[in-house]
């Protein structure tokens, strides 16, 4: 294929919280990147994920999920990353939950500017009981927008995958590849420890309180095959740094143990990873805090 030919552009995907935008992702890349969790709005960062074939490359941007339940400084940032992902790339995934369609899907869908290609992506069709309604429920969305396709996908499954690779490279641009062709991410080791550690918060600690919780690498040593990762789990009020310890440091100690399986799978390497639990007063109101983790 000459190289005119040759496509290549960003696909950010959006949606409101929990439809499955990371777990997408992670399929259409063809491995974990982006932390998964049963709860909502898990994702904080924008998390690239590259994936060439012959001909195309993908250059995918998970981004938090939107979401208007909380209005605190943190939740007002990341809403930023949510609509900004959106606006600045080539095409728009726009992830609903099959067959159900919100309000909250509508108000994001606003917000994405009219001269936007948007690919509305119904996932979690695998779960869909009823699949007599799923038509009725596809031209129902149709009449949301003039989309460049809509297109029903199981992340958990893999079904439709293909299709939607082969919908997307069609909307993207000719144009070179941005990234080398074995390049999977543009994030480093560093970032994915911190996430790997804020994900096993996110599934051990109850409903409110791993939104409170941030993770901050203090060292990352690679000493011949051994990484040493020193990181701190910051909380915002005394009382939860107890509950993320746990009696006698078990909960603590299954965290660690968790995150440093993964880790070691992602780097294929040992992994040594110490954990602190320390309190950051109200950081989730505080500018400079959220700063400091990277929220700007």
């Amino acid at each position: 294929m000459s190289a005119a030919r040759f496509r290549c552009g960003t696909v950010g995907i959006t949606g409101r919280p929990n439809t499955g935008k990371s777990s997408l992702l992670n399929r259409l890349i063809g491995q974990k990147l982006s932390i998964v969790s049963s709860k909502a709005q898990t994702t904080r960062h924008l998390v690239t994920g590259i994936l060439t074939t012959p001909g195309c490359q993908y250059v995918f941007v998970d981004s938090p999920g939107f979401q208007t339940l909380h209005t605190n400084v943190f939740n007002k940032a990341l809403n930023r990353r949510a609509t900004d992902a959106a606006r600045d790339a080539d095409v728009v995934l726009w992830v609903i939950e099959a067959p159900k369609l919100f309000d909250a899907d509508r108000n994001l869908l606003a917000r994405i500017p009219a001269k936007q290609k948007v690919i509305a992506v119904a996932n979690k069709v695998d779960l869909a009981k009823d699949r007599e309604r799923m038509m009725p429920f596809l031209e129902r969305v149709s009449k949301e927008r003039a989309f460049h396709a809509i297109v029903p996908v199981s992340a958990k499954t893999g079904k439709n995958i293909d299709e939607l690779l082969r919908v997307i490279r069609e909307a993207l641009p000719e144009a070179p590849a941005m990234y080398p062709e074995d390049q999977l991410t543009d994030r480093d080791e560093r970032f994915f420890a911190s996430e790997l550690v804020r994900e096993k918060l996110f599934r051990e600690l109850g409903e409110e309180l791993p939104y409170s919780c941030e993770v901050e690498i203090n060292s990352f040593k690679e000493e011949g095959a051994l990484r040493r990762i020193e990181a701190t789990i910051w909380v915002d009020r005394d009382s939860h740094k107890p509950i993320v310890i746990g009696d006698k440091g078990e909960r603590l100690k299954r965290i660690g143990t968790a995150a440093r399986k993964d880790m070691e799978k992602l780097f294929d390497g040992k992994v040594y990873l110490g954990l602190w639990v320390k309190v950051k007063r109200g950081w989730t109101e505080d500018e400079r805090a959220l700063r400091s983790f990277g929220y700007s």
